[in-house]
């Protein structure tokens, strides 16, 4: 979880509606924003585990900060593993949903949904400044169909989403731990993609990215064997890049680096029948 009690303060308006600011000393355990995201959301309610994300620090601008305490009781999502969402409720509507897993600044998620305005996407990450980012975003060219989760992926799928409430997963440019010790750490692994196939409808794709080749092969590895996925290519291995993943900043910075891009898009396959024994005959 990202802990930016370092971070610099953010301005804090006087009066509604003038860009004067006071800076604002925060008594010791007073959080970062008061109705924002929270700091630990799960707390200590579920089991420790071996993390696929790292928390990072960095600065929340004041924009960021705005949008964070303006927007988060509106579009936020703390994911504290206590219920399971209504997601037609949490929407405003019954259209589909794509689970987006890491989002960076949320640039290309916005580009996402601003292209595909009747597809809800639930965009979550650990990142303050992204998710602060995000929502500014999504404010500032109307995109109603975002909502912003913070916390960790997996106590969402295992204890928020209902089965088969999901119509698609995307997961564009994890963290690939490259050191072998830390591949463990690796978020695309067998029981990753059991837990996710329970919470995607058949025919829901799964879209992964990377530039990290090994983990691309290991990804296109785990994925191939794995029964509840079939790849979307009809003679298997990686995807070209499909129109509707933007190119962003940052994948465009790795590709003058002579980085290779790989996209994986694997379809939920129908579930499997229980083997049911015929009556004997005779």
């Amino acid at each position: 979880m990202s802990d930016l009690r370092n971070a610099s303060e953010g301005p804090h308006p006087t009066t509604p509606g003038i860009g004067l600011s006071l800076r604002h000393t925060r008594a010791k355990g007073e959080p970062r924003f008061p109705d924002g995201p929270k700091a630990d959301p799960a707390g200590s309610h579920f089991e420790r585990r071996i993390r696929s994300f790292q928390p990072r620090r960095s600065r929340v601008t004041a924009g960021q900060a705005d949008a964070l305490q303006r927007l988060w009781p509106k579009w936020g999502l703390d994911i504290d593993g206590q219920r399971v969402l209504d997601l037609t409720e949490l929407f405003g509507n019954d259209n589909p949903v794509v689970l987006e897993i890491g989002f960076g600044m949320g640039e290309a998620t916005a580009q996402m949904a601003a292209a595909a305005p009747d597809t809800n996407i639930l965009a979550v990450d650990v990142h303050t400044p992204g998710q602060g980012n995000l929502l500014g975003l999504a404010d500032r060219e109307g995109l109603s169909n975002i909502r912003v989760g913070n916390g960790d992926a997996i106590i969402l799928l295992r204890e928020m989403l209902a089965p088969d409430s999901l119509d698609g997963l995307r997961v564009y440019f994890p963290d690939p731990w490259p050191k072998k010790r830390h591949h463990k750490r690796r978020l695309i692994q067998p029981e990753f993609l059991t837990l996710a196939a329970s919470r995607l409808r058949p025919g829901a794709v799964v879209h992964c990215a990377t530039d990290w080749e090994p983990y691309a092969e290991q990804m296109l590895e785990v994925l191939t064997a794995h029964p509840d996925f079939e790849n979307a290519v009809p003679d298997g291995g990686f995807a070209p890049r499909p129109a509707e993943r933007p190119l962003t900043r940052f994948e465009g910075q790795g590709l003058d680096k002579g980085h290779v891009v790989n996209d994986l898009l694997f379809r939920r396959v129908p579930h499997r029948e229980p083997h049911k024994e015929q009556p004997p005959t005779g």
